[in-house]
């Protein structure tokens, strides 16, 4: 086998960026090589753009305030079949998407979730842990999907992600993106990977009260009945955005019809 066979897949990262400039060094330090790193800055006031960009990233700049809002002028901007998204406060390893989206691209799974497990005091607050498991739960009454985590650490195909029509620009995307994908029949799995303490106050689970407005956020996601689907603005309709993500990848590698 050649080396080139064994070479992981080339992917887009979506990093939503609000006031990451201590952290920006260490995440980007280890976007895997090849990669195009896509820093979605979301109002920063401390240099975040100007560092990302001094690092070599693609700098996107999204007005609109929210992590949602941020996640997909991300996926707007991506141009790869294969985007991963991942956090940019340093508590996550982006090297570890290498792994993550050969495995999408072997058609292992269609959304492949990075489950968080923390490492050290203080990598995930005891309140913020309390409102994933709530949402778990809630989930696999929703969908029957048996997730035991709903974090930002994922991978998927670009075109099938667009054709899930995603709507929420809160807190509720990545929820939103779940749910969706298991109405189109998407086979989502999740992989272990380190949670470490982040770098500063995070902005949506740092207090009780971010938690709550995040759990409600995706309480709101949860109550759309099966099947809802609509195309945001900016965005393209059609057959090639249509999901399930079988069908992106069937055209990916040249296939007929599925």
């Amino acid at each position: 086998m050649t080396s080139s066979a064994c070479a992981p897949p080339r992917a887009d990262l979506v990093l939503p960026c609000l006031d990451e400039a201590e952290a920006l060094p260490w995440v980007l330090a280890r976007v895997p090589s090849g990669w195009r790193a896509v820093v979605v800055d979301n109002g920063s006031t401390d240099g975040s753009a100007d560092i990302a960009r001094g690092l070599g990233a693609t700098v996107v700049h999204e007005s609109r305030r929210g992590f949602g809002a941020a996640c997909h002028a991300g996926l707007l901007a991506a141009r790869a079949d294969l985007v991963c998204f991942c956090d940019c406060d340093a508590s996550m390893d982006p090297g570890l998407l290498a792994s993550m989206a050969a495995r999408v691209a072997s058609g292992e799974a269609d959304l492949l979730l990075g489950r968080r497990r923390p490492q050290g005091r203080g990598a995930w607050p005891a309140h913020a842990r309390a409102g994933n498991l709530a949402l778990a739960r809630m989930l696999r009454h929703r969908t029957g999907l048996r997730l035991h985590d709903l974090g930002p650490m994922r991978v998927a195909r670009r075109e099938a992600l667009l054709g899930l029509g995603l709507t929420d620009r809160r807190s509720g995307y990545p929820l939103q993106m779940v749910v969706r994908a298991a109405d189109a029949g998407w086979h989502i799995a999740e992989t272990d990977v380190p949670y470490l303490p982040r770098s500063g106050k995070s902005k949506v689970t740092g207090t009780w009260r971010g938690t709550w407005h995040a759990v409600r956020d995706m309480r709101r996601v949860l109550a759309e009945p099966p099947g809802t689907r609509s195309v945001a603005e900016g965005e393209v309709s059609g057959p090639e955005h249509s999901p399930p993500a079988r069908a992106a990848r069937a055209a990916a590698d040249g296939e007929g019809s599925v």
